[in-house]
């Protein structure tokens, strides 16, 4: 799905629910937010395909947190790449990902999946990705979740410190949300942003009157 120019929400379908990477895509750039379950390879290459891309053009992944879900087919996409993509990634994330430590929510996992992480990721960083892409530290979800506000398009990546439902955000998910009160504080972060539309991982998108929604979350 084309949420609008260059933005575009994947679609994948995993044991009754969706999720939903996202692509961002110039004329000089394709980046990847997010890369789904272990398992959903082929699925993700063919929603990545579907917009005219291949993994040949991948010129990073950008990981929210290292959640099962979002980090799950790094593996595969680096060994489809030759290792040439770039991982970013928050530090407090890093171990998790690269496998010297278990996985918060999946410790009894024997193998997880697991990538380097090239690249370390700050509060307030810009990306010279796709018109510029900002780093929010939003932790709550986890200690090193991020969310991307992509500029050109005033799109809010929300990751998972949000959810929404039919296109109306519910705010934290708190069965999965490690740290409710640090999870509340960061949605205050996004005042700061004028957003026309938020990619929530769990929900998809939405674009109706967004900083009323915020702001009533």
């Amino acid at each position: 799905m084309d949420t609008c120019k260059g933005v575009h929400m994947l679609h994948l379908p995993f044991h009754g629910m969706t999720i939903h990477p996202t692509l961002l895509r110039d004329q000089e750039d394709a980046i990847l937010i997010d890369t789904g379950f272990p398992g959903q390879f082929t699925e993700l290459r063919a929603a990545v395909e579907k917009t005219g891309t291949s993994f040949d053009q991948l010129k990073a992944i950008i990981l929210t947190h290292q959640d099962l879900d979002h980090i799950g087919n790094v593996p595969e996409i680096l060994r489809e790449t030759g290792g040439r993509t770039r991982v970013f990634a928050h530090e407090q994330e890093k171990p998790y990902i690269e496998g010297d430590l278990p996985l918060i929510k999946d410790a009894h996992l024997e193998h997880p999946p697991k990538g380097t992480v090239t690249d370390l990721l700050a509060d307030g960083q810009e990306l010279p990705f796709c018109g510029g892409i900002q780093v929010i530290h939003t932790p709550g979800h986890t200690a090193g979740h991020i969310s991307l506000y992509v500029r050109r398009s005033k799109t809010l990546i929300a990751g998972d410190s949000m959810y929404s439902v039919d296109g109306k955000l519910m705010g934290v998910h708190g069965p999965t949300t490690l740290d409710l009160d640090a999870a509340q504080q960061s949605l205050k972060k996004y005042a700061d942003f004028d957003i026309a539309s938020v990619i929530c991982y769990h929900g998809g998108i939405s674009t109706h009157r967004i900083r009323e929604q915020i702001r009533s979350l």
